[in-house]
């Protein structure tokens, strides 16, 4: 029984470039960009630093908003992870009539 039943859950891949797996490298150049734009301002004596941090927020939650709302189509969902320790399921053995090596198939 797998333990999320509904097909809206969502699990991003690393191997996966739909919309929503790739926007996710995002976050880091927008945050380092805004931060170089507020201390730029600071520099240059029109705003300072300590009134302008409420927009290095508002930019995180905006790319939030972006990576959520991205469309998921053509997503490849991760295959499961297994925990160190824990068995791995067996994998059912291949039916005699489909593996090539099987005397049914000689002909």
């Amino acid at each position: 029984m797998a333990i999320y039943d509904h097909d809206d859950y969502y699990v991003p891949n690393r191997a996966c470039h739909c919309l929503r797996c790739s926007s996710r490298w995002l976050m880091g150049p927008a945050v380092l960009i805004t931060v170089g734009v507020l201390f730029l301002l600071q520099q240059l004596h029109i705003f300072n630093f300590g009134s302008t941090f409420p927009v290095l927020l508002i930019v995180i939650g905006l790319v939030k908003i972006a990576q959520r709302s991205a469309p998921d189509t053509g997503h490849i969902p991760p295959p499961p992870y297994y925990p160190p320790g824990m068995q791995v399921p067996p994998v059912p053995p291949a039916s005699p009539s489909n593996r090539p090596d099987s005397e049914v198939n000689r002909g």
